[in-house]
């Protein structure tokens, strides 16, 4: 491993010997210059990891120095150190982008720590979580293998995201694997638990935090309140991408609670979210609301009546809530709502539905382009995170601040996961597209690694035909029809789907924001 390179610009570096065999002694590699000109010379020749300058030097002061190393080393780390605390310099010193600050006389372990902080941050931090996770590793496996409840399982999601997060900040690729393996691990254990449970979930008195329950339970009681409301659904978002959302946020706002709540199956926009509007499962929706309600098999946009669901929920549960509701595509769409801000404080309820997560998976499987910048999964955080920082949604909460009465609610109405092992299955004409999940009368699979409903009314489901069955994949599976197999197969895998059953899929988030 290559030493540390120090740079020490000082006219009194004679004065700094102690300093200076203190650090070499702890094995970095130092250079000196005791004045800009020699400085200038050495720092065209070589390069840096931390450089200490003194401010106060005759001829060029350190600060007017600052801008030639800048030119020269412009991702150098730089260190202003003064005999004097100076206000004025401190500041000038911070606008001009320096790293730190420091008054002299200045000890050695002050300057170890420093480049500690500024060059060897990253190494420790990465050596420390290897470390901790490496511990924790066995504690983790016995967990997936003894969880018994939803909340254990939520337990272990986020833990396996946390886990996930930070070791994709460190080189070591084969503790990326290990993380891998142990989420598939967990799934596989998940998909069995949900398979004996989920009937009795969906027709007990009492059951885990459906997405269906979200108004019931969270949104009515704090319009109850006299809290004014943005609902922000953001479609298909996972609980590691929200992680990654949060961090862009957390300087203006305070996350009063983050819930993990259960999707609904199939984890498809179709089931979730209409179910999530109406507030019962999909079955009672056809049942219920006929008209509202179009089978697979119809033509046509399967959400198009989301906001009259809101309304007949509001009405079935005798509250009286004006609400605005705006489904979210593009930029244009995104900017009317914006632009309108003021007039929607009227409402004290307005929803948003945002899009463009669901198409950017969408994409991952059609353009090129997307499926190389989101080949993984940090890449697809990554894409998600960009994606919000230069978007109408953050100029939104950016807007938001200014009113003190709004509080925020985020959540989703499924996540997705990165497909790679097929399954062959074959079905009449009328069987359902998605790769996750199939709904249809004559289902032939050989594989034990599904979920089978006969009876898809008893997981409230509505069926197109009598005899029709769902089946579910599992973990990193997906459904690929016989004719031109190998083909599909190729296209399909390492792609986001949803439908199905994972942890990435089912566990999502709820959130309750408020301006700091």
């Amino acid at each position: 491993m290559k030493p540390i390179k120090i740079l020490w610009i000082d006219d009194e570096i004679d004065l700094l010997n102690l300093h200076l065999k203190f650090l070499e002694a702890k094995g970095y590699q130092v250079e000196t210059a005791s004045n800009t000109i020699d400085a200038e010379d050495v720092l065209k020749n070589q390069d840096f990891d931390i450089i200490f300058l003194d401010e106060n030097m005759p001829g060029m002061t350190g600060l007017n120095f600052l801008s030639k190393i800048q030119q020269l080393q412009p991702f150098t780390p730089v260190v202003m150190i003064t005999k004097v605390e100076d206000e004025r310099i401190m500041e000038e010193a911070i606008g001009s982008k320096i790293s730190d600050y420091l008054i002299k006389p200045v000890n050695p372990k002050q300057i170890l720590l420093v480049i500690k902080k500024h060059v060897q941050r990253k190494t420790i931090i990465s050596e420390k979580t290897i470390e901790s996770y490496r511990k924790n590793f066995s504690f983790l496996a016995m967990d997936i293998l003894n969880a018994k409840d939803i909340n254990a399982w939520i337990r272990i999601y986020k833990q396996l995201v946390d886990w996930e997060l930070e070791l994709q900040n460190t080189s070591q690729s084969d503790l990326i694997e290990i993380i891998e393996s142990q989420k598939e691990d967990a799934n596989n254990e998940f998909a069995k638990f949900v398979k004996s449970n989920y009937l009795d979930w969906v027709n007990a008195s009492t059951s885990p935090f459906f997405l269906k329950d979200v108004f019931r339970r969270r949104i009515f009681p704090t319009l109850q309140e006299g809290k004014k409301i943005f609902l922000i659904v953001i479609d298909n978002l996972r609980y590691d991408q929200w992680k990654m959302l949060q961090l862009l946020i957390k300087d203006d706002y305070k996350t009063l609670k983050e819930e993990i709540i259960l999707s609904i199956l199939p984890t498809a926009t179709q089931y979730a979210r209409n179910a999530f509007f109406a507030g019962i499962f999909p079955v009672y929706i056809k049942k219920q609301y006929p008209k509202l309600w179009k089978d697979e098999v119809e033509s046509g946009n399967k959400n198009d009546f989301e906001d009259e669901l809101l309304r007949l929920q509001i009405a079935k549960e005798s509250k009286k809530i004006d609400f605005n509701y705006y489904k979210i595509f593009n930029e244009s769409h995104s900017k009317k709502v914006i632009d309108n801000l003021a007039s929607l404080q009227n409402k004290s309820l307005n929803v948003l539905v945002f899009n463009f997560v669901d198409m950017l998976s969408h994409a991952k499987t059609s353009v090129q382009m997307v499926k190389e910048l989101a080949k993984d999964e940090a890449a697809y955080r990554s894409l998600t995170q960009i994606w919000f920082e230069h978007s109408y949604l953050n100029t939104l909460f950016k807007r938001l601040k200014a009113y003190d009465d709004v509080e925020i609610f985020l959540t989703t109405d499924h996540g997705s996961i990165l497909v790679k092992n097929p399954i062959k299955i074959v079905g009449d004409r009328e069987t359902s597209t998605n790769l996750r999940y199939k709904q249809g009368k004559n289902l032939n699979f050989k594989s034990k690694k599904v979920f089978i409903l006969n009876k898809p009314q008893e997981a409230g489901l509505p069926v197109s035909h009598l005899t029709a069955m769902y089946v579910f994949a599992q973990g990193r599976d997906f459904f690929v029809y016989p004719n031109n197999y190998s083909y599909f197969v190729n296209y399909y895998r390492d792609t986001f789907q949803h439908g199905g059953i994972s942890l990435e899929e089912m566990l999502i988030p709820l959130v309750h924001l408020v301006k700091k």
